[in-house]
C-alpha cells in the first residue's frame, strides 16, 4: 500500500464553519474515504502539522460520519473538532513517512508562501488535483483578484509536484495551455474523472411539492448563468400567471451574484414561483431530482459538472450548456443549449413543461464511478 499523506485543510475548516459540500468538498471526502490509512496534514495560521495516526483516524471518523446539515446546532461536534485541533497545534513533532505522497484535492493553501516552504522542507512527492482554471481562462464570473491567486496555485503545483491528477481531458488541455505559456515543465499526469456514488435505493417517494417545478443545483455564482434563467422564469410567469411551474434552486449563495440577489429578493413576480433552499441533505436532493421536469445547467465554464452526472443517474431530463466538457463526460445525453441563448432555454423548458419534448435521452457511456476514479489513480501512483 502505497503510503498517502492527505491534506484536510479545506474540509475541516468548512466543517467547523457548518458549511455543506460543494463539489470540490465532494471530491476531499472521496478521497478521505478511499485512502483510510493516510496521514492527515493541516496547514493552521501559517503552520504545517502532520497529525499522528490515531488522531488522522479520529479526525477522519468524524468528517465522514457527521450529518454536515446539522452541525450549526451541534455545538458538541464542533467543540470536538476544536479540542482536537487545539491539541495538534501544541504537537510539532510528528513526521511525514518518508517519500510519501503528499495528496492536496483541494487547490487549498498553494498560494501561501509558507505552504511551499514546508513541502519543500520535508521528504514528501506532492501530487495535487487541478479542478479548473477558470479564475485564469474565465477570471470576469471569479472573486476580484482570484486571477492572481489562482496563477500563484497552478504555478505552484507545476514547480513543486510530482504529478498532477486532473478531472477531466478538457482541464489538462487548459493546464497544457498554461504551462507552455508559462514556460513551466510538463509534469506526470493524470486524467480521471470524478466520480458519483452507487445510485440509493429510496423507493418512490412523494414530490416535495405539489406543482411541477425545474431544478438549478450549484452555488449562486455568476459562471452558473442564474440571472438567465431567472429572467426566462419572469417571461414564462408573464405568459402563464400563478400556473408557471416553480424553479427550484439549490445552492447556497456565493459571490458577485449581486444582480441574482436582488431578482431573489426584490423581484415581486418570482416570489412564491422561485424557491431557494441553501441546504438540503443527500437524501433530500435525490428526493427532489426524482420528481423534477428537468435539471437546468446553463453555465458559462465548468471542470467538471457533479450536478449533471448526479441528474443523469436519476434519469432526469438535463439541459445543458453546450461545453466540450460535458460532451467528454455524458456524450449526448443532455440537450445542449447555448448559455445565452435565453429564448432557446425558454422554448425547451416550455416545451418538456408542457409534454412536447421527447423523452430523457438514453446515455449511451457509462456515467464515472469513484471506483473507476481510484482503480486509475493508485495504478497511477505505483508507477510515477
Amino acid at each position: 500500500m502505497t503510503d498517502i499523506v492527505l491534506d484536510i485543510t479545506r474540509i475541516v475548516g468548512r466543517s467547523l464553519k457548518g458549511r455543506l459540500p460543494t463539489g470540490v468538498d465532494r471530491v476531499c471526502f472521496a478521497y478521505l474515504d478511499h485512502f483510510k490509512n493516510a496521514q492527515a496534514f493541516l496547514h493552521i495560521r501559517g503552520k504545517g502539522i502532520v497529525l499522528t495516526q490515531e488522531d488522522s483516524t479520529l479526525v477522519r471518523s468524524f468528517l465522514l460520519n457527521q450529518d454536515v446539515k446539522s452541525l450549526k446546532g451541534k455545538y458538541e461536534q464542533v467543540d470536538f473538532l476544536t479540542h482536537l485541533l487545539a491539541k495538534v497545534v501544541r504537537s510539532t513533532r510528528v513526521k511525514p513517512i518518508q517519500n510519501a505522497f503528499f495528496i492536496n484535492v483541494g487547490h487549498s493553501g498553494l498560494e501561501h508562501a509558507r505552504y511551499i516552504s514546508w513541502l519543500q522542507q520535508n521528504p514528501v512527492r506532492p501530487i495535487y488535483m487541478v479542478h479548473d482554471l477558470i479564475p485564469i481562462t474565465h477570471p470576469e464570473y471569479c472573486r476580484e483578484g482570484e486571477i492572481s491567486r489562482h496563477t500563484s496555485r497552478m504555478k505552484a503545483m507545476l514547480e513543486t509536484a510530482s504529478g498532477l491528477i486532473t478531472n477531466s481531458q478538457d482541464t489538462l488541455n487548459e493546464l497544457d495551455r498554461f504551462t507552455i505559456r508559462h514556460q513551466l515543465k510538463q509534469l506526470p499526469s493524470l486524467v480521471a474523472h470524478l466520480g458519483i456514488l452507487p445510485a440509493v435505493e429510496y423507493g418512490h417517494t412523494a414530490s416535495p411539492i405539489p406543482m411541477p417545478y425545474f431544478i438549478m443545483l450549484g452555488t449562486i455564482e455568476p459562471r452558473k448563468n442564474h440571472l438567465l434563467i431567472l429572467n426566462v422564469w419572469r417571461k414564462l410567469i408573464g405568459k402563464y400567471g400563478d400556473n408557471t411551474p416553480k424553479l427550484v434552486l439549490i445552492g447556497q449563495r456565493g459571490w458577485e451574484c449581486e444582480q441574482v440577489v436582488d431578482m431573489l429578493e426584490r423581484c415581486p413576480q418570482l416570489k412564491g414561483i422561485v424557491i431557494e433552499l441553501s441546504e438540503v441533505s443527500d437524501l433530500e436532493l435525490a428526493q427532489w431530482l426524482q420528481h423534477t421536469k428537468a435539471l437546468l445547467f446553463p453555465s458559462f465554464a465548468e471542470g467538471f459538472g457533479l450536478p449533471l452526472i448526479e441528474a443523469l443517474q436519476q434519469g432526469v431530463t438535463v439541459l445543458a450548456s453546450d461545453l466540450p466538457v460535458f460532451h467528454e463526460i455524458v456524450g449526448n445525453a443532455p440537450h445542449y443549449l447555448d448559455p445565452i441563448d435565453g429564448l432557446g432555454w425558454m422554448q425547451a423548458i416550455e416545451s418538456i413543461w408542457l409534454d412536447h419534448a421527447q423523452p430523457p435521452k438514453s446515455i449511451t457511456m457509462a456515467l464515472p464511478t469513484w471506483t473507476d476514479h481510484f482503480r486509475k489513480v493508485d495504478a497511477w501512483l505505483k508507477q510515477v
